[in-house]
């Protein structure tokens, strides 16, 4: 049961790893001028990445 849980923790936390990872090379992806464009600012997607991903 113990070890079961552990695994179970262990696999969400390297989904969400790799799901924010994903986010994270998809907004570095992004130019000066797409964030102008979009009226966006890096740090705020970053945050809101991290903050949809682990709460």
């Amino acid at each position: 049961m113990f070890f079961d849980n552990l695994l179970s923790r262990a696999r969400e936390s390297a989904s969400k790893r790799k799901h924010y990872k994903r986010l994270v090379a998809e907004i570095d992806g992004f130019s000066g001028r797409d964030l102008a464009d979009m009226r966006a600012d890096r740090s705020e997607m970053l945050y809101q990445a991290y903050k949809h991903v682990y709460g």
